[in-house]
């Protein structure tokens, strides 16, 4: 068997809380106790939220923590060509479409509907661009409005066949059930790649293989899955772990404003108080 190779992947948006963490020791103890290797990406794509500041801080923090990364760090900013390329083979493969719709659009059109199918974020986008002719695409594209491009999840998964499988240490073989999700976002006219297909492309290109992350990510490998067989990836195993929750039976969010490992740090907490309280081995 090849060397474990693990990956933290937090976005530079904000604080580290205590659930980034959980998933960075976790996915650093099973690298270490295989003898593998741990790696260190930021997820920066969103240029308007993300902060040299907030970089700054997740190193100091994880120095803090007591890890060391291997190799340098990875920041999807300096490889968006990467996605590019991944862009025009889903391009070549005719799986890709240009969608003009707004979210107020979406939410006009689910209404009219009387609703969506769901799925595990909420209602699916409808399909609306999906219907376009390809005039009217094209005359769309000409005008230079902003636009996505979204996977058909139909002529995807007939291109990519049945059969598609993965393994969860904790939930076992999975069966890639993509349209769950249904048509994605992969790219957006002023970002070259959405979180689904950056983290799969950065996932082999690193050579990842074991994916560690929160189990609110479960379903998004289902897409995963799909675009790995599509661009001709391999497939690492995934683990995903549980969630830290706050006092509130909430899962700790940057957005809810949790509290940061730098306040911890500066109240006087431990590396070791921490990693106990989240029942790590010391």
């Amino acid at each position: 068997m090849a060397p474990i190779t693990t990956r933290f992947a937090p976005s530079p948006t904000g604080g580290l809380h205590l659930g980034h963490a959980f998933a960075a020791w976790f996915a650093h103890d099973r690298a270490r106790a295989a003898g593998g290797r741990f790696l260190l990406r930021l997820e920066d794509i969103d240029r308007t939220r993300c902060r040299p500041a907030f970089e700054a801080g997740i190193v100091e923090d994880l120095t803090w923590l007591g890890l060391a990364w291997d190799g340098p760090i990875r920041r999807q900013s300096d490889h968006f060509d990467d996605y590019r390329a991944a862009l025009e083979r889903l391009e070549g493969l005719g799986v890709l479409y240009p969608c003009f719709c707004t979210r107020a659009e979406i939410a006009a059109e689910i209404q009219a509907a009387g609703g969506a199918p769901q799925g595990p974020a909420g209602p699916l986008y409808p399909g609306t661009c999906r219907r376009l002719s390809p005039a009217e695409r094209a005359v769309r594209l000409a005008e230079g409005g902003d636009h996505a491009l979204r996977l058909d999840i139909g002529k995807a998964l007939a291109l990519a066949g049945g059969g598609l499988t993965w393994f969860d240490e904790k939930a076992g073989l999975q069966a890639a059930r993509p349209e769950l999700l249904g048509d994605v976002v992969l790219a957006r006219k002023e970002t070259p790649a959405s979180y689904h297909l950056a983290v799969t492309v950065d996932d082999a290109l690193q050579e990842i293989t074991l994916v560690t992350r929160a189990i609110d990510l479960f379903p998004a490998t289902h897409i995963h899955r799909l675009l790995q067989a599509l661009l001709g990836l391999p497939t690492p195993c995934y683990h995903h772990h549980g969630l830290v929750m706050g006092e509130d039976g909430v899962r700790l969010a940057k957005r809810d404003k949790a509290l940061t490992l730098a306040a911890m740090r500066e109240a006087g907490e431990t590396p070791a108080g921490l990693r106990a309280s989240l029942g790590l081995a010391p």
